[in-house]
């Protein structure tokens, strides 16, 4: 007789009602094997090999942590073992009566008990640490003496009674073997999708894993595999007629976060506000019935208008205007800008306007595109601030427009290319320096893990879908990220596009502390630290005479002269910051730097506030005279004013950066105080070049 997968009845047990009485115990074959090529998991294999060939049968305790498949364990034991087609019983230590009636019987031999119903099967007890204590002396005797029966035993604690009589196999966790977890993840991500009927498996990125590699798993293998299940249902198509993924990306692993504290909710102080926002006709109407169109007349007044800043006002809007404002809204609303932003808003339209000619762009490539994309961005960030300042693009209308035309025509095409913002996320130069500053912000936008992993089964929010409840239909987030995913703010431009689409109120808008993402053990994407080095490069290339101007080779003039000197001159002045970044590598581990690097975040973003400034508060209030309006009222800022704003500006971001070094140094006091040196000495510097020079 078979018994659950090539189990073979021991030839005493032919009774059927003994059969019956046994079976809610029985245990099938093992799960899985020992996974993983590290030390311990050899360690491990060995043990339970040299355990399966004892020929003394001799008890085994089994003892680790919750979640690490212990009573697989013991049955990839007991199957290796001679004794493979004999029976096998596991009963949960926790659930025995006190007097062990289930196990021994009632002692009057007419109600046998599992152990002389067994025979010589095993018998494994789960959790003998939980047993009630009258019974665990009963069965610590059983152990020492011997009975028919091979006796298993797990705990998650130490029952140093058991430990004398029993070979023991301790599990290491799985934050001990993170050099396993690749293999881990493959392994399992091979089964789940045999069971969606997958014929080929998804990659895991190697990226991927280590990010991964950084998370504890407190709940350990239980845990990694509801992180694969919840990976591959985000990536299960809704149509059967669609291929399965071909790479699972980073977005769709998303643990546990850390302990959140000093959240205000807004919504729940008042409700009625999340309603309001949440409302489709404010964002359609304020995206396509005003920003569009509004981007479409400021182009035409740019390239029709006046061509200098003095008589154009759509050029006094664009660096008067919208580049202080968005510097200044960094540290309260993070990346809001991209949510409206006129760029992808065309970009969108033409996506509407394709899908409906029968056109769908294609999926995102899931692979890390992080790792291709990030140079490109920084590049592209590069060139437009050389582009800004060998040209004079804030004196030249037609210029200024021809560089919003070129960002729009990159979230066309990618538009075209990709479903949702491909361009956003990955490409847009903006979006990059939007991204960065957004860590900054004391707004988060965020969803409970608990709410999303129990009572969610479309992830809507993620990846779009009808109407569910008091949930809209949607196309899901515009950046490809789930809510209860996000770590910072770098992907979350709070279109709140979840919030429309959730069903169960999980999404929250909370005020935080200032740059609560910039944390010691957070992940660094890759390129980011590159692309925040050049954003400290503009502050020197905007102010490069005072760099440069020293130097006989250096040009009159970045706007005049010939070409080969201005541009050599401005890519000098733009790559100061990398050099010396690149100079203290000599000296400084990359992970120190580079945590430094991000410590000074606040600083860079007060000096570029600083830059913008005496534009700003200069010109920003003769919008109406310069717009043809003559006689309309207007403002300027004292020079002495806008000196003391830049002042002010840069002591913030300075004791900001301090307090920041202070979180990402806390191991070392005295690198902190040499950073924070360092960040006075930057500040000081920075101050001198913004300080006293025209606009």
């Amino acid at each position: 007789m078979v018994i659950a997968s090539g189990c073979v009845s021991k030839p005493s047990l032919h009774d059927n009602a003994e059969l019956l009485r046994l079976a809610p115990y029985l245990v099938g074959r093992a799960r899985r094997g020992v996974v993983g090529s590290s030390r311990y998991a050899r360690s491990l294999r060995d043990a339970i090999r040299h355990a399966a060939q004892d020929p003394q049968r001799r008890p085994v305790l089994i003892s680790g942590e919750p979640g690490l498949e212990k009573d697989n364990l013991a049955a990839l034991i007991h199957h290796g073992s001679p004794s493979r087609h004999q029976l096998m019983l596991r009963l949960d230590g926790a659930l025995l009566k006190a007097d062990g009636s289930e196990l021994f019987g009632s002692g009057d031999g007419q109600d046998p008990g599992l152990l002389e119903l067994l025979g010589e099967g095993a018998l494994l007890i789960d959790k003998i640490d939980q047993v009630q204590p009258a019974l665990q002396q009963r069965l610590v005797q059983l152990a020492q003496n011997g009975c028919a029966a091979r006796l298993f035993f797990t705990a998650e604690t130490s029952v140093p009674a058991l430990d004398r009589c029993c070979t023991l196999i301790r599990v290491p966790p799985l934050r001990v073997r993170r050099q396993d977890l690749g293999e881990w993840l493959r392994f399992g991500v091979r089964q789940r999708s045999r069971k969606l009927g997958w014929s080929r498996p998804p990659q895991v990125p190697e990226a991927v894993v280590k990010r991964l590699q950084s998370y504890d798993f407190p709940n350990n293998l239980r845990e990694l595999e509801t992180l694969i299940y919840r990976a591959l249902q985000q990536m299960r198509r809704q149509e059967s007629t669609e291929p399965w993924p071909a790479v699972l990306p980073d977005d769709v692993f998303w643990t546990a976060p850390r302990v959140q504290r000093l959240r205000f909710d807004i919504w729940r102080w008042k409700p009625q506000l999340r309603e309001w926002m949440r409302s489709p006709w404010l964002w359609n109407g304020l995206l396509f019935g005003l920003v569009s169109w509004l981007f479409v007349l400021v182009n035409l007044w740019l390239w029709w208008g006046p061509q200098d800043r003095a008589h154009n006002g759509a050029l006094n809007l664009f660096w008067a205007w919208w580049w202080p404002l968005i510097l200044l809204g960094f540290p309260l609303v993070g990346r809001l800008w991209c949510s409206f932003c006129p760029f992808m808003v065309w970009g969108e339209i033409v996506q509407r306007l394709v899908q409906q000619l029968g056109w769908p762009p294609s999926r995102w490539p899931r692979r890390d595109s992080d790792l291709w994309a990030s140079p490109l961005l920084a590049g592209g960030l590069t060139l437009i601030l050389l582009w800004e300042e060998l040209c004079n693009l804030q004196n030249t209308a037609w210029l200024s427009s021809c560089l919003l035309l070129l960002i729009t025509a990159g979230a066309v095409i990618g538009s075209l290319r990709f479903e949702k913002r491909f361009w956003c996320r990955y490409l847009c130069p903006v979006g990059g320096m939007n991204g960065v500053f957004a860590k900054l912000a004391i707004t988060e936008l965020r969803a409970q893990v608990g709410t999303c992993s129990g009572s969610c089964s479309t992830y809507a929010c993620f990846k779009g879908g009808p109407a569910d409840g008091e949930g809209l239909a949607t196309a899901g987030c515009p950046l490809g990220t789930h809510p209860a995913h996000l770590t910072d703010n770098r992907n979350c431009v709070l279109c709140l596009t979840c919030v429309q689409a959730c069903p169960h109120r999980s999404v929250q808008l909370s005020l935080r502390p200032p740059a609560a993402d910039i944390q010691r053990e957070m992940s660094l994407p890759p390129g980011e630290p590159g692309l925040l080095l050049v954003l400290a490069g503009d502050v020197c290339l905007h102010h490069w005479h005072r760099l440069l101007g020293w130097s006989p080779l250096a040009p009159a003039s970045l706007v005049e002269g010939p070409w080969l000197p201005r541009l050599a001159a401005a890519c000098l002045a733009l790559a100061l910051p990398s050099a010396l970044f690149l100079l203290a590598r000599l000296w400084f581990s990359l992970p120190r730097l580079q945590r430094t690097l991000y410590g000074l975040l606040p600083l860079v973003w007060a000096l570029l506030l600083a830059r913008h400034l005496p534009i700003g508060m200069a010109e920003a209030g003769l919008l109406l005279p310069v717009s043809g309006l003559e006689g309309a009222p207007f403002w300027s800022a004292d020079p002495h004013v806008i000196a003391f704003c830049q002042s002010a500006a840069v002591l913030v971001g300075w004791l900001g950066a301090v307090l920041l070094l202070r979180r990402q140094l806390a191991n070392s006091p005295l690198a902190w105080l040499s950073a924070s040196c360092l960040a006075l000495l930057v500040a000081g510097a920075g101050r001198w070049l913004v300080a006293g020079l025209p606009v």
